[in-house]
């Protein structure tokens, strides 16, 4: 039967080559056994994550090395082909890298890394708590090997705990789509898509934190600042992190990106957080730049350097 006998040629088109190629070809279907970790030389983590409520589950199996690298990566899942596809992702992203290191990839990541185009979502914005689940059972595998509750690896307050998005998530992805609707964005985060308790109060326990509060909250403010646009902030440290990513932006811009694209090659800024008094800058290399040997010390140096000088000194450049 041809695909477009089975779903809509329309929303087939939705999903990337990249997922459609994991999804029916998965390279880490399966699962490691005690053994087969040993003989690699590290010791078997396996963690579960699911939802019941829409019944898609995800089992990853680890086999990490007394340092912490991951040796090898596997999965087993109930859920949809999204959901195979982004476990497969998952776990090639995974392979190779420390917990640590595998504890700072997100849902966003895995989206991007299924990606055909870089500027192209791999999935329909209702497919993307499958990402999600992705994300969350990393961090469920690597609260097991550390022998910690899953919860106190949350450096973000959590919303939707069903989806497990975060407020965070819930306000860029209001800013970066221009979300004016409850509706969008529960279709963009799946936040709100199940138990519905985290959309409004009322019929369930009371949680501090309410899509349509943060809406209103998130629209208000950027109204505040289309009307102060011409405005600049007198320091870096003084702008939202929303105008902090529009700055370093503009620097790449100026000060990097031509030395990048000489060479066949770019960076992307992926991510942008607050820790420790400090602004964490994400990137991703493109291009050429990708396998370069020096990307990994000689480039990120000189970005790093680049963006101290123009913006702040605090700035903490962090490749993904």
């Amino acid at each position: 039967m041809a695909k477009n006998e089975l779903i809509g040629g329309t929303l087939w088109e939705s999903y990337s080559n990249k997922v459609n190629d994991h999804m029916l070809n998965p390279r880490h279907l399966g699962e490691i056994t005690e053994a087969e970790a040993k003989k690699l030389g590290g010791k078997l983590v396996v963690a579960d994550w699911g939802a019941e409520v829409c019944g898609d589950a995800i089992r990853a199996f680890w086999a990490v090395s007394k340092n912490g690298k991951i040796l090898d990566a596997r999965f087993k899942t109930f859920g949809c082909g999204t959901a195979i596809a982004s476990s497969d992702m998952m776990c090639e992203m995974i392979i190779g890298k420390t917990v640590d290191e595998a504890m700072k990839i997100t849902n966003i990541d895995v989206e991007r890394s299924l990606r055909d185009e870089e500027d192209k979502a791999a999935i329909p914005p209702q497919k993307m708590h499958c990402s999600v689940m992705a994300y969350d059972v990393i961090r469920k595998a690597a609260s097991t090997y550390k022998g910690v509750d899953m919860e106190s690896l949350d450096e973000e307050e959590i919303v939707c705990q069903c989806a497990r998005v975060s407020l965070r998530t819930v306000k860029e992805v209001i800013r970066i789509n221009d979300l004016k609707t409850v509706e969008e964005i529960v279709q963009f985060t799946k936040a709100g898509a199940f138990c519905k308790s985290c959309i409004r109060p009322g019929g369930h326990e009371a949680r501090k934190h309410y899509l349509v509060d943060i809406l209103r909250e998130e629209r208000a403010a950027m109204d505040r600042e289309k009307m102060r646009e011409g405005e600049a902030p007198k320091s870096f440290s003084a702008m939202s992190l929303i105008q902090r990513h529009r700055a370093v932006e503009k620097a790449l811009d100026e000060k990097v990106r031509h030395s990048l694209l000489k060479d066949g090659g770019d960076v992307e800024v992926v991510d942008m957080k607050e820790a420790g008094g400090a602004t964490q800058v994400y990137i991703r290399y493109l291009g050429a730049c990708k396998g370069c040997p020096s990307a990994a010390i000689g480039t990120l140096d000189f970005i790093a350097e680049i963006l101290r000088k123009e913006l702040d000194p605090s700035i903490e450049v962090l490749p993904v």
